[in-house]
């Protein structure tokens, strides 16, 4: 059932309505004869003109053909590919020499977004409709192609897909009121923080188009796929951070938003790019069969492009089915079986493991949580108990030391009923000691991770007392982007857009930043330059992934905690490291770091 348009929930677990075509249809119909209105006011200088706009190419081949009419009042005529005239009511706004408009079609669920270049006489034409996705009619789909006004071309120049906005940031502030945090660390997608609509700890991604207009000028695209299927696009100043745009859509309470906006904006960084000297590969990606689909996928089709679906192919498993996979396979740092660590795939380029422990005995008391008595047996092996009760349980860990006694382990909870890991951050030169304490048996799947962040001190043989001291959360890794090369040809890149927000951009072949996701997180200071960092693969396959990253050596030391059908596995992760940047934004959060 529709509630707030937007809701307290995170994007990626409200239920959103299955609408269908005639209820987006008779929503449309309402508004499609006004047009799109504006906070600010609309601009009226078409009024009067006529114009033939030519989409002569782009991704998907040629483009419509559209001749306009634009009348006093806000209304237009149009005749698309030399048909009948059709009537509809037109917003449009300018930014310098960009005339940027839109419109819908009466009685269709399609409509127009166009950006015209009045210097230069180019086009940029996005074709929009609903209902062109079967599983979430109401996600907005569109088709971008590129052309000229007129009868005929002036030159061969056309506005063109580019990857010179990749790797920027900006905070933007519409005439509406709503304000946003948006990153670019794409050529396909884009991640984004409402500031105001949504409550601003989570931040979300979703497939983005990056146009070039002009030396001045770019069109950003957003689809809120997943999500509401929302769509909005802007035309955007980079120099004076300025933008005019269009937002059309249903939102959480299934209400149509259908409105052209202004914006003043505020540049907050570039991170680095990882593509060739002098190469300009952009969007969009061209879409491809993902885990578990085997369908054809035609990439020529209109609008088609890649977007990141993973929560269509991810096990949803209930308790009982979790049980059943925990009792039949529970794997803990699989055994070594030759040389070496035996680490491959997310562990290939880990640091070594540690024998640092074995021998020594230790308590951690966390602050309103456990205790946890330890026992290292050995460099793999521990006994452990809690809260001083019961037999002893011996159990399979790995530990890491990152830097001189700090060490990071992990093992698994054997009996608890929600099956938890500790993944244990412990400093032997301050007593403080963090853990995120894994468990499954979630609200909304049963295999799917949560964490506890559970914060304590470490009593052990020389070890200090640290009294009330603890580490901390921490904003010193918030904006911050790292690229995690985990083994050869499989690298990522994290981005800490908010203080409980991890996004992760996977690369394309040519070093582009690609498809991207992200979920809820965790960031804590361990010492200067140490941190210790979490981030749950929410809707997407459930892992917890933890990292204890080192920013003078910029590598390493992790432990991922997973369950699907094939069982609970607790594994080594680790990387070599690169800081690819940091964006401005620590002030738009200190009110919850």
């Amino acid at each position: 059932m529709p509630g707030p348009a937007y809701p307290a929930v995170e994007n990626y677990r409200f239920d959103w309505s299955a609408l269908d075509e005639a209820t987006i249809r008779a929503a449309l119909d309402k508004v499609a004869a006004a047009g799109p209105q504006c906070a600010s006011g609309l601009d009226g200088s078409l009024a009067g003109r006529t114009m033939r706009i030519v989409a002569d190419g782009g991704p998907y081949g040629a483009g419509p053909t559209l001749a306009y009419r634009f009348e006093s009042g806000g209304r237009l005529t149009l005749s698309e590919n030399g048909g009948a005239e059709i009537g509809a009511g037109y917003g449009a706004l300018r930014l310098g020499p960009i005339a940027f408009f839109a419109h819908l079609i009466p009685g269709t669920l399609r409509g127009y977004a166009v950006a015209l270049d009045e210097a230069s006489g180019l086009v940029t034409v996005i074709e929009l409709w609903f209902a062109g996705y079967d599983k979430r009619k109401r996600e907005v789909m569109r088709s971008v192609s590129f052309g000229y006004a007129g009868d005929m071309p002036v030159s061969e120049e056309r506005h063109k897909f580019s990857n010179r906005v990749e790797g920027k940031g900006f905070y933007w502030k519409q005439d509406g009121g709503a304000e946003t945090l948006e990153y670019y660390p794409s050529i396909a997608y884009t991640h984004w923080v409402e500031l105001t609509r949504m409550n601003k700890k989570q931040g979300y991604s979703a497939p983005a188009d990056y146009i070039q207009l002009s030396e001045t000028y770019d069109l950003y695209t957003r689809t809120e796929c997943e999500f509401s299927g929302i769509f909005q696009a802007h035309v955007v100043d980079l120099n004076r951070a300025q933008q005019v745009g269009l937002r059309i859509g249903f939102n959480a309470a299934d209400e149509l938003e259908f409105y052209l906006f202004r914006g003043e904006g505020e540049w907050l960084g570039q991170i680095a790019k990882f593509e060739q000297f002098g190469d300009q590969v952009a969007g969009p990606m061209l879409p491809r069969p993902g885990p578990g689909q085997s369908a054809a996928i035609d990439a020529t089709a209109k609008g088609a492009r890649a977007v990141y679906r993973p929560l269509e192919t991810m096990p949803k498993m209930s308790k009982a089915a979790v049980a059943a996979a925990v009792k039949a396979n529970t794997l803990v740092f699989a055994k070594r079986t030759g040389a070496g660590d035996g680490a491959a795939g997310m562990a290939g380029n880990s640091l070594p493991s540690s024998g640092g422990l074995a021998g020594r005995n230790a308590t951690i008391r966390y602050d309103g949580g456990p205790v946890m008595q330890y026992r290292f047996d050995g460099p793999e092996e521990l006994s452990w108990r809690r809260d001083g009760k019961g037999d002893w349980t011996t159990a399979r860990y790995r530990a890491w030391e990152s830097v001189p006694g700090v060490f990071l382990f992990g093992h698994v909870l054997e009996g608890m009923p929600d099956y938890d890991g500790h993944i244990v951050c412990a400093d032997f030169e301050s007593g403080k000691a963090t853990c995120y304490n894994g468990y499954l048996n979630t609200p909304y799947f049963a295999n799917e991770a949560g964490a506890r962040t559970l914060f304590g001190k470490l009593e052990s043989e020389g070890v200090p007392d640290p009294g009330n001291a603890r580490h901390t959360y921490t904003s010193e890794m918030l904006g911050r982007a790292i690229t995690y090369n985990y083994s050869p040809g499989l690298t990522s890149m994290h981005l800490y857009s908010t203080p409980k927000t991890t996004s992760w951009i996977i690369f394309t072949p040519q070093g582009s930043g690609g498809l991207e996701w992200c979920g809820s997180g965790a960031q804590v200071k361990i010492r200067d330059g140490l941190y210790f960092l979490y981030w749950i693969e929410e809707a997407c396959n459930g892992t917890l992934g933890t990292i204890l990253i080192n920013l003078r050596t910029m590598h390493d030391a992790g432990i991922g905690y997973h369950c699907g059908t094939e069982g609970l596995s607790m594994s080594q992760v680790g990387a070599q490291c690169r800081h690819a940047g940091r964006f401005d934004v620590e002030r738009f959060f200190a009110d919850i770091v």
